[in-house]
């Protein structure tokens, strides 16, 4: 959130055109509505509480359906179908849409873990809970052991990732914070990607500081307003760390849910500080681990390594790697399915997506790096900045791989959806030219000429090693 936006009573002094000015505007009341009638968004949350807790528990205590069941006629076939076919590839759509509104609005975890913070114990959050690492360690963690439970394709492994996840939520409520949300500011395996994706959001809640400095101080703490997930509204800039709940909507007459370009926050605010943790996370997490992770299930180089490894253990007569196998919540392990993974199948299944993570992150990075070098030397806030380029094909990528299970879910019930190819050629190319587009912004700010156009052409390269492993899957695997 830009600190030069102004509120929507002087956008018209500030060069916006009318038209923009009266959308903003009715942006601003809604906002003031979110605020006004926040109790109805906390209903809202409950209701989602409850679906969200029969979706998770009841199908993990039923028997698996059988090959004759459908979406529309098994809980947990819809349960499954709701939570990889909608929830996730289009709560990643709306990010980029309408910024952090899920989190703010919807989301039934972080209801649970501020509704736990009422009674918690107040402790102060400790260092290792305000890690950076957190954001890459928490996707990375939870996507490998999805992939080695196969939790795609059965309720108890959902039940172990995302009810764990959730009593984690409360038990962090419970001790840390009050009437705060301590789990989703630091340690929700998703708030890394969610944080990098609302960057591209065209709304969102936006500060005027001179508005800010020029109102006089609340007195009794009549306009206070408890800011959940810990953001410092006051010096607030980006959209990542805001959950868009609507709270501080009008505070000091300086907060204001307004209309900005979608490049706006990477062109001229994700480069004002390096970001360590979202760098890792855009490079080794998202461009890379989650290729790996979507990947490894199809890839040729996959069953021949097995086939390789297993040769090569036989004929020195060590056969228990491809003969033991290890409990559901360890490796996927349902006999009665024919679906089992032996300890050669998963440690080579950590050993793919782990050479992906490294081989692609550490390609990435080097293209990044270049990029950084073309415009006048090396510069950790200039990496950072044209990683940030990165977000539209990285996004594209991890949307991309979870819809596919969307397609799939349609097809195992006989639904077809046409021209699956074709949007998603159109997907990965609008995304990697916006992303070039991007880079071509970012190095205007620090050069010109030849070496503007060498900086963007390394990152049309990342693009489009990106889209090349999108392209393995899709096309030619």
């Amino acid at each position: 959130m830009s600190a030069s936006t102004t509120a929507p009573g002087s956008l018209a002094l500030a060069g916006v055109t009318p038209r923009r000015s009266a959308v903003d505007a009715r942006l601003a009341r809604f906002g003031d509505v979110l605020r006004r009638y926040g109790w109805i968004i906390r209903s809202v949350q409950w209701l989602i509480v409850a679906v969200y807790a029969v979706l998770v528990i009841v199908p993990a205590l039923l028997p698996l359906p059988d090959n004759a069941a459908h979406i529309w006629t098994n809980l947990t076939l819809a349960a499954q179908f709701a939570f990889w076919g909608i929830w996730w590839p289009f709560v990643l759509v709306s990010m980029v849409l309408v910024g952090r509104a899920w989190c703010g609005v919807l989301c039934p975890e972080g209801a649970l873990s501020e509704f736990a913070s009422r009674w918690s114990r107040g402790y102060a959050v400790p260092r290792w809970i305000t890690w950076q690492g957190w954001p890459f360690v928490a996707f990375a963690g939870t996507t490998v052991y999805g992939q080695m439970t196969s939790v795609y394709g059965y309720p108890k492994p959902v039940l172990a990732v995302l009810g764990g996840s959730t009593l984690a939520a409360i038990v962090v409520g419970l001790l840390y914070g009050r009437n705060k949300r301590v789990w989703c500011r630091y340690l929700c395996p998703v708030n890394g990607v969610f944080a990098v994706l609302s960057k591209l959001a065209p709304v969102s809640f936006q500060v005027d500081r001179a508005a800010w400095a020029a109102s006089p101080k609340p007195v009794g703490g009549t306009e206070a307003f408890n800011c959940a997930p810990l953001v410092p509204v006051k010096t607030m800039r980006g959209a990542g760390a805001c959950h868009m709940c609507g709270r501080c909507s009008g505070h000091r007459g300086a907060v204001h849910l307004a209309l900005r370009s979608p490049n706006h926050e990477i062109v001229h605010v994700a480069g004002a500080e390096p970001s360590l943790d979202q760098t890792m996370l855009i490079l080794f997490g998202m461009l890379a681990l989650a290729v790996g992770a979507f990947q490894w299930s199809s890839s040729p180089w996959y069953v021949d390594a097995k086939q390789w490894a297993a040769t090569w253990l036989i004929e020195r007569g060590t056969t228990w790697p491809l003969e033991h196998s290890a409990p559901w919540f360890v490796l996927t392990n349902y006999p009665d399915r024919n679906d089992v993974m032996t300890l050669l199948d998963g440690g080579l299944l950590l050993a793919y997506i782990g050479a992906a993570t490294v081989v692609l992150g550490l390609a990435l990075s080097g293209i990044v790096a270049l990029a950084t070098l073309s415009l006048g030397g090396w510069s950790l806030r200039r990496f950072h900045h044209l990683t940030q380029t990165l977000i539209p094909v990285a996004g594209c990528g991890v949307f991309l791989g979870l819809s596919a299970l969307t397609v799939t879910f349609l097809r195992g019930d006989g639904i077809v959806i046409p021209y699956v190819a074709e949007i998603r050629a159109g997907l990965l190319a609008g995304a990697s030219l916006w992303s070039v587009w991007l880079a071509w912004r970012v190095a205007g700010l620090d050069a010109g000429g030849l070496r503007r156009v060498a900086a963007s052409a390394c990152i049309a390269g990342a693009a489009a090693l990106s889209v090349a492993n999108w392209v393995l899957l899709f096309w030619i695997w």
